[in-house]
């Protein structure tokens, strides 16, 4: 492994995800073990080399993350086409691999994509796993310093199947840190009271049942709070980090912790699936909603009031999808577990009548075809 060492440069990228404001990435480059290639990446990120044989800036600013692949690595630098078939170095398109000293061990390192030996140009990934197939083959030249749970928020990002974020994820800007500038950010409260890493394996210990509990449980209240406060994206956000670290204890039995820590587990997963749920079908997002209420109803040991709630929610998505037959056949659902419940009871007589009222249009224009 490389040490660290203050005479290598460090860059960083402030990357927006979404529409969610940009967050900062710091790397260190091994500028003693591949000068050539480290030197290619730190003059991209402060663009001083001005416009490449393209004709475009040698620049990572503006530039995507275009292929996310989980538990395996984050690629990005492909600042001409975007798509994975241009960028371009600043030696020229492409230039030779200088080294292959340094093995890909470990998460969180940088090193070069290419299309074969010799062909390095602007493009690279971030690993978020040891990746050692890849030693020999592609040149190690840096390491994330700061802002690992930036990179995990982009590995989380949902992709089509072609490994393209369904998100924009764009470096708004980069550049080199001053002489003397660590680049390290340390977590603190971001506002919201949330004191806690973004992903719990960057927390730097384990997490028992008890503690995992929780912190979720605290990290659930913030997301409560943020929610009432009229912060739909910040509250999805909360609910989704708790469940994070709940998630080593999806499946609990005896062994793994008391009868009264396994139903409170139980308890709160249910609880921040469902509030998912409600959330994402306020912001529309009715494909996420319906899985979040799926996987609320799977939860082990529900009751019939959570049974009706999770059927009901994932009906509600499913109606805002426009899957009206869907959602009829969850509302029937709900109704045989929360038969009391006046909204159910509602939307169940809506969706009917628009049933009925379509039914009816149709064998009217049945009709009409043999006048």
């Amino acid at each position: 492994m490389a040490e660290t060492t203050t005479k290598r440069p460090r860059v960083f990228f402030d990357i927006s995800i979404g529409d969610r404001r940009p967050e900062r990435v710091t790397f260190e480059l091994y500028s003693d073990i591949v000068p050539k290639t480290a030197e290619n990446f730190r003059a991209l990120c402060t663009g001083e080399k001005g416009d490449g044989a393209s004709g475009k800036p040698l620049h990572y600013k503006g530039s995507i993350f275009h292929r996310i692949i989980k538990k395996f690595m984050c690629q990005g630098g492909d600042f001409t086409a975007g798509n994975g078939t241009g960028g371009e170095s600043i030696y020229g398109e492409k230039f030779e691999d200088e080294g292959f000293q340094m093995k890909h061990e470990r998460p969180f390192l940088l090193s070069m994509a290419n299309a074969g030996p010799n062909t390095n140009g602007s493009q690279f990934f971030i690993t978020t796993v040891p990746t050692p197939h890849l030693d020999d083959k592609h040149v190690v030249f840096g390491h994330v310093i700061s802002g690992k749970s930036v990179v995990r928020k982009m590995e989380e990002t949902k992709t089509d199947t072609q490994d393209r974020p369904g998100r924009p994820i764009v470096i708004q800007d980069c550049g080199e840190l001053p002489p003397g500038d660590s680049g390290v950010i340390e977590k603190g409260d971001d506002g919201t009271g949330d004191k806690y890493e973004d992903f719990p394996e960057d927390a730097g210990k384990e997490l028992d049942v008890e503690a995992s509990l929780n912190i979720a449980t605290e990290i659930k209240e913030i997301g409560n709070k943020v929610f009432k406060a009229g912060d739909i994206d910040m509250g999805i956000e909360k609910y989704q980090k708790a469940l994070r670290y709940i998630r080593d204890y999806a499946s609990m039995n005896e062994e793994d912790g008391t009868p009264e820590q396994i139903k409170a587990m139980n308890a709160l997963r249910f609880t921040l699936h469902s509030n998912s749920a409600l959330l994402q079908i306020k912001q529309k997002a009715f494909k996420d909603a319906e899985e979040s209420a799926s996987r609320a109803l799977s939860v082990n040991g529900i009751g019939d009031a959570e049974k009706g709630k999770g059927y009901y929610r994932r009906a509600m998505a499913k109606q805002g999808a426009k899957n009206e037959p869907g959602a009829l056949e969850d509302l029937e659902e709900a109704i045989k577990y929360a038969p009391n419940d006046g909204a159910i009871k509602q939307e169940l007589d809506k969706i009917k009548k628009l049933q009925a009222a379509r039914d009816q249009k149709e064998r009217n224009a049945y009709k009409n075809m043999f006048k």
